[in-house]
């Protein structure tokens, strides 16, 4: 008769023993996610751990946490505030240059002559832009968006701001959305360009 006796093993064979064990494929691997919160609550219990034997104990610890906290949010602050990749149109309505009204308009013909749908768009916006600008309707404000020309102009033209906002949105689409531009789309440019070169403007 064999009886089972319990065999001793040493704290560190046993140790080996476990991560031979647990290294099988068999069992599921933490996650990065998993490992990240393990770091950080180690972290805070290594914090606590220290409270006691730092002058002070808890009210250094609560210190400390709240200077942390602040050096975060100053962080998130800066990078919200950091330039961002550039994107087209993120120089403004205008991008990086500035022309006459009749200028983008030749500019809008020749590329719906191509068949440069979202191209001509942009364009006939900008010459709409343009012409507000020129006739004093909006004041030039660098930067500004289609829809903030849109929102300024539709004030001096109230008969126009929903035709103004549907080529701002249109103008958006191709620009921001990535949408393909149409013949209906520019066509839709068109006719408001040729609306507001008739309309006159109300006082404000």
């Amino acid at each position: 008769m064999v009886l089972d006796v319990p065999v001793e093993i040493g704290r560190e064979a046993a140790r080996e023993a476990a991560v031979r064990e647990l290294s099988d494929p068999a069992y599921p691997k933490p996650s990065l996610l998993d490992r990240l919160f393990d770091r950080i609550w180690q972290f805070i219990g290594e914090l606590i751990a220290r409270a006691e034997g730092v002058p002070g104990g808890w009210l250094s610890l609560t210190v400390l946490v709240l200077i942390l906290a602040v050096i975060v949010v100053a962080l998130v602050r800066a990078a919200r505030k950091a330039p961002r990749a550039r994107r087209p149109g993120d120089g403004g309505l205008f991008g990086e240059t500035r022309l006459a009204a009749a200028e983008h308009r030749v500019l809008a013909e020749r590329h719906a002559a191509a068949g440069e749908w979202a191209q001509a768009i942009r364009e006939r916006l900008r010459a709409i832009a343009r012409e507000l600008e020129e006739r004093t309707i909006v004041a030039p404000m660098p930067g500004r968006t289609a829809g903030e020309l849109a929102a300024e102009a539709g004030g001096a033209l109230p008969s126009l701001a929903a035709d103004l906002d549907r080529g701002a949105r249109t103008f958006a689409d191709v620009t921001y959305g990535e949408r393909p531009g149409t013949p209906e789309g520019y066509a839709v440019l068109t006719d408001l360009d040729t609306a507001v070169r008739g309309a006159k403007a109300t006082l404000r």
